[in-house]
């Protein structure tokens, strides 16, 4: 069998491969009819093949690195979102599809009332018998309306406001201390007005933060130059204090060298406007007791207790210790349809004796406006003594700097 060999034609070498193929200076051209693939640049085509395949790798497993990152921060966002959705669809099927919130809330529906148990155990003609006792019926029961009872038997008073004037002498500790623990016995409000002339003593106002009594210690600024002129400014001064701050109560002055039943503080909340009683003295000579004050019948005053010529000419024959009157006279008269609108005090101008009578014709105008105390005006309620030793001043601080000058046998 006869075989044709077909030779290339030169120009076929040098044709270049546009679709791809490597020219005659690649190292995959065909240059020669031999067909020989590998020659000397075979050498350096694998080593470049190498190195650009492990490059290749190393990018891709970054790839596929970064990809699977990315993926799962979607798939936790993913979820994430669904979750909140879930859950916001669900709030609100809650809240719409199955009812209504209703916005009026009853007393009945809240309660901070702690009750206890409903227990009703009744035993009926059983008697569980003693040595001692026997209970014939035991009823244990819960109303279902609960009463409140109240713990304290709220009773409003009028507040009591008693002035008392005073200065330093030998039994001004005694008379304080006692006058303060009557008024620590009464029932409040009470409010004790103590006044002194010039300066508030420490002495005094130590006795009165012992009391336990609720007090205002008060400074008359007027220089008096008569024992009689003294008590009359003091007591203006508490006066003043009433009027000033408006301090709606009784007023009583009660002095501290006086005697005073408890039963008197306790029957001044009774009094409308004013009240009066008849008071007990000691003559200046000591040898006889006077009876000076209202004839009642009932509450009513229809008389005055008189022994005194020189009195007889008064209006009232009332004590200074004996009367007392709403404070509200000395700062509304519109209430009481007082005529003068001058402030109610005591007048230092006129004779002693004289200034009860003068300083209650500014508040009354007669009998028919009094109240007697207590009914029937039948009992002693305040005593005025005279015990006090003139002419002697306590010593400062009411504490003794030395003994004093006496000896006493021991026997």
């Amino acid at each position: 069998m006869a075989s044709i060999r077909r030779t290339l034609s030169p120009a076929h070498h040098d044709r270049t491969y546009q679709n791809g193929v490597a020219s005659a200076n690649s190292p995959l051209s065909v240059d020669s009819p031999s067909h020989k693939f590998f020659t000397t640049d075979a050498t350096k085509c694998s080593s470049t093949l190498a190195t650009s395949f492990c490059s290749f790798n190393i990018v891709t497993l970054r790839r596929f690195l970064a990809g699977a990152s990315l993926q799962k921060r979607k798939g936790f966002r993913r979820s994430f979102y669904r979750c909140l959705i879930f859950f916001a669809v669900g709030f609100f099927l809650g809240i719409f599809l199955f009812g209504y919130v209703e916005n009026d809330v009853q007393n009945h529906d809240f309660s901070y009332e702690i009750k206890p148990p409903h227990v009703n155990a009744q035993l009926d003609n059983r008697s569980i018998k003693h040595d001692v006792f026997a209970i014939n019926t035991v009823n244990l029961g819960v109303d279902t309306q609960m009463s409140y009872v109240s713990r304290f038997d709220f009773v409003p008073r009028k507040l009591l406001i008693v002035i008392t004037p005073t200065y330093n002498r030998a039994l001004q500790a005694y008379f304080l201390h006692r006058l303060g623990q009557v008024l620590r016995l009464l029932q409040p409000p009470l409010l004790w007005i103590v006044v002194e002339t010039k300066s508030a003593s420490m002495e005094t106002a130590d006795i009165l933060r012992k009391t336990g009594v609720m007090y205002r210690h008060v400074v008359c600024e007027r220089n008096s130059t008569t024992e009689k002129d003294r008590g009359v400014h003091q007591r203006n001064a508490a006066l003043e204090h009433i009027e000033r701050h408006r301090l709606d109560g009784i007023v009583y002055f009660a002095d501290d060298d006086n005697v005073h039943s408890l039963e008197l503080f306790e029957s001044l909340r009774e009094i409308s406007r004013f009240g009066t009683w008849p008071v007990a003295m000691l003559a200046q000579s000591k040898n006889k007791a006077i009876l000076e004050g209202p004839v009642c019948n009932g509450s009513q005053v229809i008389g005055w207790h008189t022994n005194e010529k020189s009195k007889r000419l008064r209006r009232f024959h009332v004590d200074m210790s004996g009367f007392a009157f709403n404070s509200t006279i000395l700062w509304d008269p519109k209430r009481w349809q007082r005529h003068s609108s001058h402030p109610i005090r005591q007048l230092d101008t006129t004779k002693e004796g004289f200034q009860e009578t003068t300083f209650i014709e500014q508040m009354v105008e007669d009998e028919s406006q009094m109240d007697g105390v207590p009914l029937g005006c039948s009992r002693i309620l305040s005593w005025h003594l005279h015990l006090d030793a003139s002419g002697l001043a306590y010593p400062r601080g009411w504490l003794f700097q030395k003994n004093l000058d006496v000896i006493l046998p021991v026997k």
